[in-house]
């Protein structure tokens, strides 16, 4: 990529993310548990799934990982969560985006390789960010691109 291009997609990433941290909710509530790399559990009890993200499943490459580096951003701190256009998944789990001391974490397990940015309609707010994160990811070898 040209880097004329690659300074526009730079800029863009980061005008993306500042809007993003620029709105994020105040930190409301409190990481009880993790379940995995994109789900956990709140202190009210309700769990709480990651939007536009998917992180490996439990026993697969990098699932430990995720739950591990999951664990290191959110557990026991109080976070942000953004609702997109979705209230609940058909499981019952809120969907929400999530923020921890000026962290998007979605975007941040993406961004480490540890996530795969996923869109499920209509909850795309961040799509673009998301994409480009894992592009990033990809790029750099890190993660789930590593091999």
């Amino acid at each position: 990529m040209p880097s004329k291009k690659k300074a526009s997609l730079s800029l863009l990433l980061l005008g993306l993310l500042a809007l993003g941290l620029a709105c994020q909710p105040a930190q409301g509530v409190r990481v009880a548990r993790v379940i995995d790399g994109d789900t956990i559990e709140i202190s009210t009890g309700e769990r709480v799934r990651y939007i536009g993200v998917n992180a490996p499943e439990r026993g697969a490459p990098f699932s430990r990982e995720a739950t591990r580096a999951n664990q290191e951003l959110v557990l026991g701190k109080r976070v942000g969560l953004e609702r997109d256009v979705s209230e609940r998944d058909r499981y019952g789990r809120l969907l929400r985006y999530v923020y921890v001391n000026g962290t998007f974490v979605n975007g941040e397990l993406v961004r480490r390789g540890l996530a795969q940015a996923r869109a499920y309609p209509p909850d795309t707010k961040y799509r673009a960010l998301l994409d480009s994160l894992e592009q990033e990811a990809r790029a750099g070898n890190r993660g789930m691109w590593s091999r």
